[in-house]
């Protein structure tokens, strides 16, 4: 099965898990098809915007960079990510990503149901 991007569906939203700004989602499978998956989305992050800190349950959620560069915080730790980095934020685990670069973060989401 194809998924035109044309036809995906989009959507933004604001102070995304309490973060900053306005955050752009491109659902690239329509969510009845995602079977094993929660998300299949390219999301984009405007300079000085951020996805607030957030917990998994039990789910594993995968970031992979395509554009800019940000950070991300993991507990206390705080992590640069640029181009071609991959964040796994696995059960039990939270994170927050936020976009300190001067062009926007894009990056591909992918959250796996366990």
């Amino acid at each position: 099965m194809v998924y035109r991007f044309a036809d995906h569906k989009r959507e933004t939203r604001e102070k995304m898990r309490g973060g900053e700004g306005v955050i752009s989602l491109t659902h690239l499978i329509p969510e009845e098809r995602l079977h094993h998956a929660r998300l299949v989305a390219r999301i984009e992050v405007p300079v000085g915007a951020s996805i607030g800190y957030h917990y998994h349950e039990s789910e594993v959620e995968y970031y992979i960079i395509l554009e800019g560069h940000g950070e991300v915080i993991e507990g206390e730790k705080v992590t640069s990510v640029d181009v071609g980095d991959v964040v796994v934020t696995g059960p039990q685990e939270g994170h927050a990503i936020r976009n300190v670069g001067s062009e926007p973060l894009v990056f591909l989401a992918i959250i796996q149901k366990l």
